[in-house]
């Protein structure tokens, strides 16, 4: 009896272990678009409004007029470098510092298929470069600091004339002159550096660059993207349209957002759960909860059908020996009588 007791209790242990495993494989390709996408993307509404909210003050920024500042003669030394075109166009910085980022995104979920670290990830992304455009838009409109080739967006033909305070009266094109008081901080830095660095912390944790275990291929990797930038950046100053004081300062505001938005939906890349969101583990944590209430329950259950059946085998036992008392007080009956 103890016997058959003990071997359903072991075989429900090994069920419920089994499915433990089951729910543990599962549950690394559960969390796709299709099962927690939407339900994802509505617990973030207000994130997603607050980034409309954003691009629209971006918009704002960028058609207002920066701060004309004084300009004198005695200025002009350090602001009489050629106008030249674009190394790096405008429309190239969204293509390389968002949507290359956002593709890598989408293929670390098609391995994976964890919805949480495609969501976070583009969400963190879009915080840190509108985030970021908003506070170099912002800071370019208040300096209002001439661009090294001022001179030939204010003179086109070259005949200089200053008004009576010595400030500069400029005849050229009205886009040219507000382009040209935007030098201070580099958009094209910030952008660059706040796209790929985020892009760059994003990969060090996916990859594991900070498991000790020495493979500097990994770090050269995570460093591509931030050489990239550096070079947008580089070619800036080439091209004549910022100082390199504009470069650096732009590039350390759009890395700084980056970091701060990255940490804001993924651990430090070092750790060792620095691979995926916070998200994606506490959606495991409260699965995990769940499970070990379901197997708790069972555990319970256990016992008491092994009362069950005792229960029941005693009840046959009974059945049988009060069946053979009957039987053998009729015999002896008979004999009494004399029948037999």
């Amino acid at each position: 009896m103890a016997w058959r007791v003990a071997s359903l209790c072991s075989f429900w242990n090994f069920r419920s272990i089994f499915q433990q495993r089951r729910t543990e494989e599962v549950e690394l390709g559960a969390h796709t678009i299709k099962s927690h996408g939407a339900a994802l993307a509505r617990d973030h509404r207000h994130d997603w409004l607050i980034l409309l909210l954003l691009a629209g003050i971006e918009l704002v920024l960028n058609i207002i007029h920066p701060f004309y500042r004084f300009v004198g003669k005695d200025m002009m030394t350090d602001l009489k470098y050629p106008l030249k075109d674009n190394t790096v166009p405008i429309w190239a910085v969204p293509m390389y510092a968002v949507l290359l980022p956002i593709a890598i995104f989408l293929f670390f979920y098609f391995r994976r298929r964890n919805v949480y670290d495609l969501h976070h990830s583009i969400l963190g992304l879009l915080f840190a470069v509108l985030i970021t455009g908003v506070i170099t838009d912002a800071i370019k409109n208040a300096v209002g600091r001439p661009r090294p080739d001022f001179f030939y967006r204010c003179f086109p033909d070259g005949n200089e004339l200053y008004n009576q305070l010595g400030d500069v009266v400029c005849h050229g094109k009205d886009s040219d002159i507000k382009e040209g008081h935007k030098s201070f901080p580099s958009g094209h830095a910030s952008w660059s550096f706040a796209g790929l660095g985020f892009l760059s912390l994003y990969l060090s944790g996916k990859i594991e660059v900070f498991d000790r275990k020495g493979h500097v291929a990994k770090l050269c990797i995570v460093i591509l993207p931030l050489l990239v930038a550096s070079l947008v950046g580089i070619s800036r100053v080439d091209d004549y349209w910022h100082h390199w004081q504009d470069v650096f300062a732009g590039g350390v505001l759009g890395l700084v957002v980056a970091g701060f938005c990255y940490r804001q939906f993924f651990p430090p890349p070092y750790e060792d759960d620095g691979w995926g969101p916070y998200a994606y583990f506490r959606a495991l944590e409260e699965s995990s909860t769940n499970t070990n209430t379901v197997h708790q329950m069972d555990a319970l259950n256990v016992p008491a059908m092994g009362i069950q059946v005792v229960n029941q085998q005693t009840g046959q036992n009974e059945n049988e020996a009060f069946s053979l008392n009957r039987r053998l007080s009729s015999t002896l009956d008979e004999m009494e009588s004399g029948r037999r």
